[in-house]
């Protein structure tokens, strides 16, 4: 008999949460109290408006690159061209027999081409900076050398 009861005990609160649903279905029982619609797109109004105020100005994928990714890519494109010319020596000397001949030639042909690469991308980058601030430093047509 005691098991019955414990098992109405434990049935009968679900089922009266069970009608209130059915007879109020805008009110949605959570734990102890209700939450409505209403409560519920107020709460979303106010998560998207926290959002929008921490969202940064622009997305980090719109930036310009930074310093640090502009040095890693020299840095790798110096040790691609290493790393090519390394392995063009390694190869011919081991076809060859002669060890460190071509391997010496090739890192040092590597290295060549890994340094004109990366002169050849920073003043790809110091040109777009020269036109960026020629842009923002340049008159809006107001300028008076103009007729001269």
């Amino acid at each position: 008999m005691p098991i019955l009861f414990n098992a109405l005990a434990y049935i009968l609160p679900r089922l009266t949460l069970h009608a209130e649903m059915i007879s109020n279905p805008l009110r949605i029982p959570v734990g102890n109290c209700t939450v409505s619609d209403q409560d519920l797109r107020d709460l979303e109004a106010k998560i998207e408006a926290a959002k929008a105020r921490s969202a940064p100005a622009k997305p980090h994928q719109e930036e310009h690159y930074s310093q640090a990714q502009l040095a890693w890519r020299m840095v790798i494109e110096l040790v691609a061209g290493l790393g090519i010319g390394f392995g063009i020596g390694y190869g011919l000397d081991v076809l060859f027999g002669t060890l460190p001949i071509f391997m010496v030639l090739f890192v040092m042909l590597g290295l060549a081409a890994g340094v004109k690469t990366m002169l050849r991308s920073a003043q790809e980058i110091q040109s777009k900076k020269m036109a960026q601030e020629a842009s923002r430093n340049a008159p809006l047509g107001d300028d008076k050398n103009e007729g001269a």
